[in-house]
């Protein structure tokens, strides 16, 4: 499980009267989940070091030992969650996103294996489950991927039909943007993402071809300017629906502790009033 879930996971266990104890309580720990985030971000530093061939060639050997030490932390850490946790652990979403991302980078990086060596930048990735803030973040893109389907599909049918018609206008004068399908495409994403859609592709066009405006601005306005905020609207939907979930399960756990409390006053007023019975005490005004 992701670390700052360990604790909830824990009060919620079932017959796990064997879990160690001491090693839950430090698994648990607030200080343990400050140290690993402290590790991950000086994992992070230390892999863009090595980036430098001048810090390689002055403290290569250092870097080499802070990582090695920090992947024996990881290792480590993973291992008594995984000991604590038991089953649990491989229930986690989060818990196996971080045992993936470990065990990628313990493959030997030799031979034609040695370009497994970048994916240790992986490890920063385990950011994204030791924040809670991150964690709901990426909970709500995952609750907008299927909004995004249908986005997506729209997106594709207008590109397409706009790589036809422009493959057929201007692929006899301009071959290299137009010639193809395929070419068209990339052409018309190039003019989607707004990168030099002007002077690199529209007016070289219009020189031949004057009239093309009115076939790549209606384009621009309905897929850069409609449909690609539909993706926002539809990502910022869901990170409200996350938040107003996360609000729903803090009121019902909030009337639970009162609805406990309240019914623990009841029990020490029925104790207070059977011993007040007992010895024959005044009652109270």
């Amino acid at each position: 499980m992701a670390i700052g879930q360990t604790k909830d996971l824990l009060t919620r266990k079932s017959g796990g009267g064997n879990t160690p104890s001491g090693l839950a309580k430090i698994v648990t720990a607030p200080w343990f989940e400050r140290f690993i985030i402290g590790v991950i971000v000086i994992n992070a530093i230390t892999l863009g070091l090595e980036t430098s061939a001048t810090v390689m060639a002055r403290f290569g050997g250092l870097l080499t030992v802070i990582d090695t030490i920090v992947m024996g932390i990881f290792v480590v850490e993973i291992t008594a969650r995984m000991v604590v946790f038991k089953g649990r652990f491989w229930r986690d979403p989060w818990s196996l996103f971080d045992f993936v991302v470990v065990a990628i980078t313990l493959v030997p990086a030799t031979g034609n294996l040695s370009v497994l060596r970048a994916l240790r930048i992986l490890r920063v990735l385990r950011l994204a489950s030791a924040l809670p803030s991150v964690r709901r973040v990426v909970a709500g893109l995952l609750t907008a991927i299927p909004g995004m389907g249908a986005i997506v599909l729209l997106l594709v049918l207008i590109n397409y039909v706009f790589a036809v018609l422009t493959t057929k206008l201007y692929g006899a004068t301009f071959p290299e943007m137009f010639g193809t399908i395929g070419a068209s495409l990339y052409t018309l994403f190039q003019v989607m993402t707004l990168e030099g859609w002007s002077g690199d592709v529209v007016r070289p066009v219009m020189t031949v071809h004057p009239y093309a405006w009115a076939v790549f601005v209606p384009y621009i306005v309905v897929v850069t300017f409609a449909v690609l905020n539909l993706f926002i609207g539809i990502v910022v939907d869901a990170m409200q629906h996350q938040g107003d979930e996360m609000r729903e399960k803090l009121v019902e756990v909030t009337e639970r502790e009162y609805e406990q409390l309240m019914r623990e006053i009841k029990e020490m007023r029925s104790e207070l009033q059977d011993l007040r019975s007992d010895r024959k005490l005044p009652p109270d005004d």
